[in-house]
């Protein structure tokens, strides 16, 4: 008898892996329907990750949000899944164990049955607590392998970590290959040993289409044993997202497995509601890059996702590193050739840094570093010059153990500055602080909320809570959202004095200041020079005092406030980046000497 393969639609992975914004609650509902009748699928991904950040930049509840959007696949029968990052849970940083430990209380209470749990490190021990929590709060724990291709990543690698996540009493594994960099024949190779030696464990292979593996891996795995599929729908589907479930269904269908039909009907109005939803407004916030596949990735193993926000990094990057070719009498770089110098030196820095696998938040990590890198080389100064705060982190060994050796060079620069390195589990770093957030919910007159729920999101985002209470973030959200509108020439609800600065060119800067240092935006997001003052001239003056590592500015990000740090004491002589302006990760917004 033919072996079943089952899917899950990634509608939340679909929207984060093309853009800034998922779907209002109110458009989530519209689509649910229509998700249910194509029939094909068990499973549908609908929070996590970026999910309940982006509701709280809406100015709405996220928690209202999940128990909506949860509710119609639980009374079709249809399991929901949710993502979340171990030690960091829904955010980029470390979270204490209670806060964690709630998170699964709430989101079961909200309707989701599968915590798929990841660490970008694959530490088992950041995993351990997801497990337990997310079986004691009654949830399936999922536990994921960061796939990514490498020396250090064999069968047997993995196959350690799962040892240790079966031994916690997972109930399934995930192959995370966020990159679609995982090898089709060692993914098989994967399954079909975990499935000998766990039989009762269920698999599930998620993978991006970027560098073009993806399909053939999932004929792989599910050759190999593999249960479920995650995969999307158009106009959401390939490029640098994931395979297309009609795609994948005639491929599985015509190797002989037993897989679903599709409602074809309820397909297109999938497709077109997906494609009304980003007409409105999610359209705005989604690279056209990101409709496009790329070999490129192969090499490098970046996410596809990242390529958007590499190309925005690197074209104020152009203008500083062509200043210092042409004061040392060099030809200029076109973006193509620092595009493939930028590869290089994520290929280059990658084994020397560990291999931590390229997801977030470490490929962010590396691939600033090698920007960094590119800058100081072109100048004639050495790698290594800057390395930001969380980067050190990781290298540290506060994030979880690194899969590989760190390179002599990177160890003898941390001791050289009388750096540590911390082998304990990371999770003991951060001490509990649910009783702190319940006396601030107190302080301000705010109810802790249906099972505790409003209470877990002022712990996990205290920042965006705060601005979703006040209103802030739903101003802020409906600005940026005229600004765009404005630039498409479409009709502005609200009209708003907008005091213009005039606009810098990087390349200026570094011909007038060529000893400059740079100050880059930590994150994708809007820049705050100071927090909560709408004047444009918000920003340090010429001659500002800065320190190193302290911050100078901030950047509102989706998942909330980053620091801006200049990598070196000095005072400003330069600022490019207007208050409340629009940066993307890496950009430069001042000159530092």
């Amino acid at each position: 008898m033919a072996r079943e393969i089952k899917f899950s639609l990634v509608y939340r992975d679909m929207w984060q892996s093309s853009g800034k914004y998922q779907p209002r609650v109110d458009q989530l509902e519209r689509v649910a329907p229509a998700i249910i009748d194509m029939g094909c699928f068990d499973r549908v991904e609908t929070n996590g990750g970026a999910f309940e950040q982006v509701n709280l930049l809406y100015g709405e509840n996220p928690n209202i949000s999940v128990r909506r959007w949860t509710a119609p696949f639980h009374k079709a029968g249809i399991q929901t899944h949710m993502l979340e990052r171990a030690l960091n849970a829904l955010r980029m940083n470390p979270v204490p164990a209670d806060v964690r430990e709630l998170m699964f209380k709430v989101k079961k209470a909200q309707g989701t049955d599968i915590a798929r749990s990841f660490c970008g490190l694959n530490d088992h021990r950041n995993l351990r607590l997801s497990v337990e929590y997310a079986k004691k709060a009654g949830m399936i724990s999922q536990e994921a392998l960061s796939i990514t291709h490498s020396p250090v990543h064999t069968v047997e690698y993995y196959m350690d970590i799962v040892d240790k996540l079966v031994e916690y009493g997972t109930d399934e594994i995930c192959l995370k290959d966020m990159a679609g960099v995982g090898r089709p024949a060692m993914l098989g190779r994967l399954v079909a040993c975990i499935k000998k030696k766990y039989p009762h464990i269920k698999v599930q292979y998620h993978g991006h289409s970027g560098p073009g593996f993806s399909p053939a891996s999932m004929l792989e795995v599910a050759r190999a044993g593999a249960d479920y599929l995650d995969v999307a729908v158009e106009p959401l589907s390939w490029g640098k997202v994931h395979p297309d479930v009609i795609t994948i269904r005639e491929m599985l269908h015509g190797d002989g497995f037993l897989v679903k039909d599709i409602n074809m009907d309820a397909y297109m109005e999938v497709r077109a509601l997906t494609q009304e939803f980003i007409d409105d407004f999610l359209g705005y916030w989604i690279n056209p890059a990101n409709k496009v596949m790329t070999s490129l990735l192969v090499g490098c193993g970046l996410p596809g996702g990242m390529m958007g926000s590499m190309m925005a990094d690197l074209k104020p990057f152009l203008g500083a590193i062509n200043a210092a070719e042409r004061a040392a009498g060099r030809p200029e770089i076109s973006l193509d050739a620092l595009t493939v110098k930028l590869f290089e030196e994520v290929q280059y820095i990658w084994p020397k840094l560990g291999y931590p696998p390229l997801v977030t938040p470490f490929s962010q990590y590396v691939k600033n570093t090698a920007l960094m890198n590119l800058l100081s080389t072109l100048k004639g100064q050495p790698r290594w010059s800057t390395i930001d705060k969380d980067t050190w982190g990781m290298i540290l060994g506060r994030c979880g153990k690194l899969p590989g050796e760190l390179a002599p060079e990177i160890v003898e620069l941390a001791k050289g500055k009388g750096m540590e390195f911390y082998t304990g589990n990371p999770q003991d770093m951060y001490p509990d602080e649910l009783p702190k957030f319940r006396a601030m919910m107190k302080e301000e007159g705010w109810d802790c909320g249906q099972d505790d729920e409003e209470l877990f999101e002022m712990a996990m985002h205290e920042r965006q809570y705060r601005d979703y209470k006040s209103g802030i973030a739903k101003q802020r959200f409906n600005t940026e959202l005229e600004d765009y509108r404005a630039k498409a020439g479409a009709p502005i609800v609200v009209k708003r004095a907008v005091v213009e600065m005039p606009e810098f060119k990087v390349e200026d800067y570094t011909s007038k200041y060529p000893h400059a240092v740079p100050v880059q935006a930590p994150a994708k997001g809007q820049l705050l020079w100071q927090v909560d003052v709408d004047d444009v001239s918000a920003a340090p003056v010429a001659g500002t005092a800065v320190k190193a590592g302290e911050p100078c500015g901030y950047v509102q990000t989706k998942y909330g406030m980053e620091a801006i740090v200049p990598a070196v004491d000095g005072r400003v002589v330069a600022v490019i980046g207007k208050q409340g302006k629009n940066v993307e990760k890496g950009e430069i917004v001042a000159f530092v000497q």
